[in-house]
């Protein structure tokens, strides 16, 4: 399998991160993720297919917010939380509503 691309820090972009927001299941996907520390695509998919969920987290990998790996054949997920602070401190708190 070859490694997911994910973007530098410095070249996300707020455009992208609240498109990628503006969807109820990728928004609910970086919930769980900001409460969790890691999670494989089919503990986030929710019950959805899995084409519209390997879209999802496209564009969440795209616009910065999450970052993918391999384990073997399984696909786990984190949100960049630290990268997201560093780069826009209180956004992803006042985002997720949650305290810093």
């Amino acid at each position: 399998m070859r490694p997911f691309k994910h973007p530098a820090v410095e070249d996300l972009t707020l455009e992208r991160l609240f498109h990628a927001l503006s969807d109820p299941v990728r928004l609910d996907i970086v919930r769980t993720l900001a409460a969790t520390t890691a999670a494989t695509c089919s503990e986030l998919d929710g019950g959805r297919p899995k084409s519209s969920m390997s879209h999802h987290f496209r564009v969440l990998r795209d616009a910065g917010l999450v970052c993918t790996h391999h384990a073997g054949t399984t696909h786990i997920n984190s949100l960049r939380r630290a990268e997201l602070d560093a780069r826009w401190p209180g956004l992803m708190a006042a985002i997720l509503g949650t305290p810093r």
